[in-house]
């Protein structure tokens, strides 16, 4: 009975799919445009052959066999890059994250994963940076894993496996000081340890280090420091020496700065940035993930409603988004999914070009921009012969209106058309 009951979740999983394997050799998308990752292209056409993309442009012939599927009214985009995601996180408001952490089974955990990373890939976004598991070891890895093999259906992943975090600053603490409590990542401190855990979480399968420059447990939790320059430093030069990026958690000036001094290549948060703090990483060619989502859905979770007087907290993070984009500084698209649901990717993006970005920077950021600073772009984020055939196509121009990115019509991984709208 056990395992009738497994088949048919399965089955039932699967149902919901609408994804399929071509026998075609090559399918030819003839929408109104096509934003290769950089410009808009009016006209142009997209050959895929197997899982590459194999012609770009105006492409007058195609071989008899092709498959061609023409879409009016619509613009074709590279697959978008999530930049900051937690698939092994569902929103706060559903469950907080203390009990996320204490009290859901690691089958509990698992599973929703599979159907975040569906629903993610589903929303267009065919790579994500998933930047710790909190509290479910490296379970992401196996996630990786299972997608590559074709077991379950989901992005592309970069994995960060459990992040780093100096010993008694992180979470849970609720419970009493008399029990060790499980971590939602892993505790090291000095040089050696931190060269040890490095070391682990690269064994283990990490793409990439997370670290958290600051954390919430100075005085009266306050945001302060964990780490010192010279332990960032020591991070960043093990990591880099296996050819892996180091990203750091700072929302603090003082924890930016710690960061930035030590040659981070990403700043995640970035809430408390200053016009010297965006300067010296656009100097130091840093970029900022700004997770303008994150803070916009945990303010609505505490009672704020769109359309009132701002709290301060989101006043502040405007102000800080227009002096990074003043300074010229980088910027990813990410948004801390996990935090909100899965899916709802797209809710950065609308920020983000609420917040004062143009809309066609916006689908830089989620394409071409991300793809180059996590050091993916001799596969994914443009439209360009060669790369892998991860597409978006969606109804409407994106870059006039950023909304438009949400009306999904086909997308497609390696060349499996995973939906099909037209």
């Amino acid at each position: 009975m056990f395992y009738t009951r497994v088949t048919f979740l399965f089955l039932l999983l699967i149902s919901q799919l609408s994804f399929s394997q071509t026998n075609d050799s090559s399918i030819l998308l003839k929408p109104d445009r096509v934003f290769d990752g950089e410009k808009m292209h009016e006209g142009w056409q997209v050959l895929i052959k197997n899982n590459l993309i194999s012609k770009v442009g105006i492409i007058n012939n195609a071989d008899a066999k092709t498959r061609i599927i023409v879409m009016k009214g619509c613009t074709l985009l590279p697959g978008l890059i999530e930049g900051h995601s937690h698939l092994f996180l569902h929103p706060y408001n559903e469950t907080p994250w203390n009990d996320q952490v204490l009290k859901e089974s690691r089958a509990e955990r698992i599973a929703r994963a599979t159907i975040h990373a569906k629903n993610t890939l589903l929303a267009g976004f065919t790579t994500v940076r998933d930047l710790g598991t909190e509290g479910a070891g490296y379970d992401d890895v196996g996630l990786k894993q299972a997608i590559e093999k074709g077991i379950i259906p989901g992005p592309r992943m970069l994995v960060a496996t459990r992040a780093i975090v100096a010993t008694g600053s992180y979470g849970p603490k609720e419970l009493s000081y008399d029990i060790d409590a499980p971590k939602g990542a892993a505790e090291a401190d000095g040089i050696d340890a931190l060269i040890k855990e490095v070391r682990t979480q690269i064994g283990k399968g990490a793409d990439v280090i997370k670290v958290y420059a600051d954390y919430r447990w100075g005085l009266n939790r306050e945001a302060a420091p964990t780490f010192t320059i010279d332990e960032l430093k020591k991070v960043i030069e093990v990591a880099s020496s296996s050819g892996r990026i180091v990203v750091a958690h700072a929302t603090t000036v003082e924890g930016m700065r710690r960061s930035i001094i030590a040659g981070i290549t990403t700043i995640e948060h970035g809430d408390d940035g200053t016009p010297e703090i965006f300067k010296l990483m656009k100097e130091k060619n840093i970029a900022l993930c700004p997770t303008l989502s994150a803070g916009d859905a945990i303010a609505q979770y505490r009672g704020w409603k769109k359309g009132t007087p701002e709290p301060a907290t989101i006043k502040a993070k405007r102000k800080s988004f227009s002096d990074a984009l003043q300074s010229g500084v980088t910027i990813c698209m990410g948004g801390d999914v996990g935090v909100f649901a899965h899916g709802d990717n797209a809710r950065e993006m609308e920020m983000m070009a609420e917040y004062g970005m143009q809309p066609v920077d916006v689908l830089r950021s989620a394409t071409s921009v991300n793809a180059d600073v996590f050091k993916i772009n001799k596969t994914a984020g443009r439209i360009s012969p060669g790369l892998f055939a991860d597409i978006l196509v969606v109804q409407g121009d994106p870059s006039k209106n950023i909304h438009d990115i949400r009306n999904v019509k086909l997308v497609m991984k390696d060349g499996i058309i995973y939906t099909n709208n037209f």
